[in-house]
Formats: C-alpha cells, sequence, structure tokens
C-alpha cells in the first residue's frame, strides 16, 4: 500500500466564508456539530485506511533566503491515508464534510514519496 497525505483546504475569506460567518449563531453551532459528527464517520468508516488521522494546522511563518515572515496559504489541516492508487485515496474525500457540511473548499491528495537514497 501507498502512503498518501491529503490536504484539507479552505480560505478565510470569500463567499463560502462570508456566508458560514453569517449564519445565525445556533444555526452554525448545529451545523459545526453535525459536521464534526459526519467527520467522526467518515474516520470510522475510512479507519482502515487512515495512517495518521492529522490535525487542523495553524497560522502559517515562511523560511527562506531573506529570512523567516509570516505568510498565508489555505492549508487548513491534513490526514495521511494508505491505498493502492492516487484514484483509491481520493475517491476517499467524494462528499467530504469538509466541504460538503463546513465552508472548506476542497482536498488535494499527493502520494508520500520513499525517500531518495545515495
Amino acid at each position: 500500500m501507498k502512503k498518501f497525505l491529503a490536504i484539507y483546504l479552505g480560505a478565510m475569506a470569500g463567499n463560502v466564508m462570508e456566508e458560514w460567518n453569517a449564519l445565525p449563531e445556533a444555526e452554525r453551532k448545529q451545523k459545526e456539530a453535525d459536521g464534526m459528527a459526519a467527520w467522526g464517520k467518515w474516520m470510522q468508516d475510512h479507519a482502515a485506511a487512515v495512517v495518521d488521522g492529522g490535525s487542523p494546522l495553524g497560522k502559517t511563518k515562511k523560511t527562506d533566503k531573506s529570512g523567516v515572515s509570516d505568510t498565508k496559504n489555505a492549508m487548513s489541516g491534513y490526514v495521511i491515508v494508505q491505498a493502492e492508487t492516487q484514484e483509491e485515496a481520493a475517491k476517499m474525500f467524494e462528499n467530504h464534510p469538509h466541504f460538503m457540511i463546513f465552508p472548506g473548499e476542497s482536498v488535494e491528495i499527493m502520494e508520500i514519496l520513499p525517500m531518495p537514497t545515495v
């Protein structure tokens, strides 16, 4: 089995997030509860494939030739799964609560390749 890193993407700005934030608090809290229940079910349904359950991601720093600075990106969390193919891994995320219930935009799935040896 191959391992795949799935990155949950969702910008903190834009129409989807504005609509989410504009919901009445009680409605938003109910959607959050529904979303977490659906996410838990997704994790149970895919328990045999989940290698690392992942976590939400916090603020981002960037290090380059100029030093360290604050930066932003759309990454909001990750999970590591295993599957025979990338297509199989990607299909696990069809209709995922990240974007079906929560205001997430997508999930990107990439194979974790072996480290090259010298």
